[in-house]
């Protein structure tokens, strides 16, 4: 397999791992720090704590294992889009403080990200592929 070929095939399969990967992370430790994530989440005025909190949980491990198998890559990005920037706004926006600013800016960041994936679509080494029963790339 020439190196161009195995570009095509495996770079966006790898460059999918680090975007995935901290999504469920994070969803991951929403659930086993329930109290304390839903007590945050009320702290910055957002009705309905618990089920922010469910909502968050959900679109964070599902949008990370769909991005991770780009397994309905497209819906899956376009919530995480929406919860990223939600999240900046609620609460990341005080961006006179250093660390708050990061966030954002890391949360808008993460969101351009991944709207490159939703322009882009699926690639090789993917449900989706396997789905469409699209012929390889090579």
């Amino acid at each position: 397999m020439n190196t161009e070929i195995m570009h095509k095939r495996f770079f966006p399969f790898v460059g999918r791992l680090p975007n995935g990967a901290p999504f469920i992370e994070s969803g991951r430790s929403k659930i086993f720090a329930f109290a304390l994530t839903v007590a945050h989440i009320a702290a910055v005025g957002l009705p309905s704590a618990s089920l922010a909190w469910l909502v968050a949980a959900l679109v964070e491990i599902s949008g990370g294992a769909r991005l991770l198998a780009n397994h309905l890559t497209r819906p899956a990005v376009l919530g995480m889009i929406a919860f990223l920037i939600a999240t900046a706004i609620f609460f990341h926006s005080n961006l006179a403080y250093q660390n708050q600013m990061f966030h954002c800016l890391k949360n808008l960041m993460m969101a351009g990200g991944l709207l490159q994936i939703a322009y882009f679509g699926t690639a090789p080494l993917s449900l989706d592929e396997r789905k469409s029963n699209k012929p390889a790339v090579v």
